[in-house]
């Protein structure tokens, strides 16, 4: 990840799916300096992975972003993330089904919803998925860190099933559709 100095740091939670993909692809993200997995708003404290896999406590599978604005905006912060998954399966991504798998924009601050909805706007009045984006986009009420083992899975078990299958042609997507982003 690319660890820069500015003061200009902001924060966002991403929810697309399971988060071993989504930080797979925002570590790699110029103007990044941290992502990390977690479990955004829901009611149960100090949830567990198990917890959540249960879809009974309301947490999304997310990302925590770190980025500096004066390197990457927002807006183009959100278009990777729409570009990297399906914001239209509700409660899904491929195989990954649960509400613990939905789309979400968690916010730090209203200019950042502000942002994230008219994009959202914008896209659904472009015709840029075949059906409407559902991507919920709500303030971050609490955020848990997910266990240690799921921080950098994909880059410490790059050959494990689910990393070769599913998150790997994420990330080559990424890298095609976003390399001008590239940190790498």
């Amino acid at each position: 990840m690319n660890k820069n100095n500015s003061l200009s740091q902001e924060a966002i939670c991403l929810g697309g799916g399971c988060f071993w993909c989504t930080e797979a692809i925002f570590s790699r993200v110029r103007g990044v300096s941290r992502v990390q997995s977690g479990y955004a708003n829901g009611h149960l404290a100090h949830p567990s992975y198990e917890d959540i896999c249960t879809g009974q406590t309301g947490h999304a599978e997310v990302v925590q972003v770190h980025f500096d604005p004066e390197v990457i905006s927002l807006r183009d912060l959100l278009l990777i993330f729409f570009g990297t998954h399906d914001p239209t399966t509700l409660n899904r991504q491929g195989n990954d089904v649960g509400t613990q798998y939905r789309s979400g924009i968690y916010t730090s601050s209203e200019e950042q919803a502000v942002t994230a909805r008219a994009l959202i706007a914008e896209m659904d009045e472009a015709g840029a998925y075949d059906a409407p984006i559902v991507t919920e986009v709500q303030p971050l009420s609490i955020y848990w860190v997910a266990e240690d083992y799921h921080q950098n899975y994909f880059a410490n078990h790059p050959g494990q099933g689910y990393c070769a299958f599913v998150v790997g042609p994420k990330v080559e997507k990424f890298r095609h559709a976003f390399g001008r982003w590239l940190n790498e």
